[in-house]
């Protein structure tokens, strides 16, 4: 379809039914326009022609809090948040983005730039994919794009995976007729993430924006073992809530990398590189050891790697068989866990910032007497928790939890069935 066909045909509700497959039907005026506001931005910049349009949605760790980097599961699930982009192909071997909010990028192929220049930029991850397809065989080749993005940055929703994701997308569309599979582009969006932008990322991101609704990972083999888990949280009473507490994430690169550093120092006392494979058991039986070794903090989070790894198990198990109770009253059981034995929910450097810990609590007693769920979500330290509120408290919970962190600070969100998705 022609870009200056596509702004009437987003405008006149010709896309609605794509808009509620993916948002829902209370939310079709506001796609429409951000849809065909997209549209214009892209023709302003671009001119008209031939155009597809796509969507990648951001992502929300279900559980496995700190399980991947040591061989561990996860369960993640992708969200009505996303990325969507106004595409068009071109001849030119040339790749332009431009971002909303951010200058373009400019990309001509066939000559990488030196990686030192790229590091921890949107053109590392453009070259980066496609590195990663030249490397697997697959086709690559010019374009242009207008980009935006409900998957903010800070909200532990996954922006940069979304976007990684979305770049692969757009070359598998374009120039491999839409064959290169989720799982492969999320693989390849990982390599750029990793080799290029700098990030020693793990898979759970990018697997959980492409591949679509809950997903369960298991990193202890060679290869990832992926399964999609089939359920509806919506029709079980649910919304899945995000709340930012809008915490300072800087200087918190020592309290991340402290993380799996601790655990494999553990894993380390028994000879081996990661923690998958060992019990409470042997933990207990070399106790003194490890404590002389590497303090009791690394002995509590190689405790909580071990629960929460079967903890992930479980839940897993308790979505297949639709048994919401268990599966929330575990997801309570990990934010606990995190909370007390990981240590991820604040930072040491500055213990009078504790939003987390702040939200956490106004949860609790929000939420005391009905069946939810609350725990820290994504790598902690600052930034967001998740609740599983029933549908008939979610507004009013919003409220409350803005009244307190502020404006727009809580997103109502919901298990989105498509990763990603052609609208066009």
């Amino acid at each position: 379809m022609l870009i200056s066909q596509l702004i009437s045909y987003f405008e006149s509700g010709e896309a609605d039914a794509r808009f509620t497959e993916l948002y829902g039907e209370k939310n079709i005026m506001r796609e429409r326009a951000r849809y065909a506001s997209a549209a214009r931005s892209f023709k302003e910049l671009y001119g008209d022609g031939e155009c597809v349009v796509l969507s990648v949605s951001g992502r929300s760790e279900i559980s496995g809090n700190h399980t991947d980097h040591n061989k561990g599961r996860v369960l993640a699930a992708s969200v009505d948040v996303d990325i969507i982009a106004v595409v068009m192909k071109t001849d030119d071997a040339v790749i332009r983005v431009k971002s909303e909010g951010f200058d373009e990028d400019v990309c001509p192929l066939g000559n990488v730039p030196d990686l030192k220049d790229l590091r921890y930029s949107s053109k590392a991850i453009i070259y980066g994919v496609c590195g990663g397809f030249e490397k697997r065989g697959y086709k690559t080749g010019g374009f242009r794009a207008y980009t935006t993005s409900t998957v903010l940055k800070g909200s532990g929703l996954s922006s940069s995976a979304a976007f990684e994701d979305m770049m692969g997308y757009v070359l598998s569309v374009l120039y491999n007729d839409d064959k290169v599979s989720d799982v492969e582009i999320a693989k390849i969006s990982q390599y750029a993430e990793n080799e290029f932008f700098g990030k020693p990322c793990g898979l759970m991101d990018q697997v959980a924006c492409a591949v679509g609704g809950f997903v369960y990972i298991d990193f202890g083999g060679d290869e990832p073992e992926i399964i999609p888990v089939p359920f509806d949280l919506t029709a079980a009473g649910y919304d899945l809530c995000i709340v930012n507490t809008g915490g300072n994430h800087a200087d918190l690169n020592e309290d991340y990398a402290s993380v799996p550093a601790e655990m494999k120092g553990v894993a380390a006392v028994f000879g081996k590189k990661a923690l998958r494979g060992l019990t409470e058991e042997d933990i207990t039986e070399k106790l003194p050891e490890i404590r002389e070794k590497l303090g009791d903090r690394a002995v509590l989070r190689a405790i909580h790697f071990i629960r929460e790894n079967e903890r992930v198990l479980e839940q897993k198990n308790a979505l297949l068989n639709s048994d919401t109770d268990r599966f929330l009253q575990l997801a309570k059981e990990s934010g606990d866990s995190s909370y007390k034995y990981l240590q991820n929910v604040y930072t040491n450097k500055n213990p009078f910032e504790q939003g987390i810990s702040l939200a956490l609590c106004m949860t609790e007693g929000f939420l005391k007497g009905y069946k939810a769920a609350y725990r820290v979500h994504g790598g902690g330290f600052a930034g967001t928790v998740q609740a599983y509120v029933p549908a008939s408290l979610t507004d009013e919970y919003k409220s409350y939890m803005e009244r307190i962190f502020g404006k727009n600070s809580c997103s109502v969100l919901h298990v989105r069935a498509e990763g990603t998705a052609r609208i066009i």
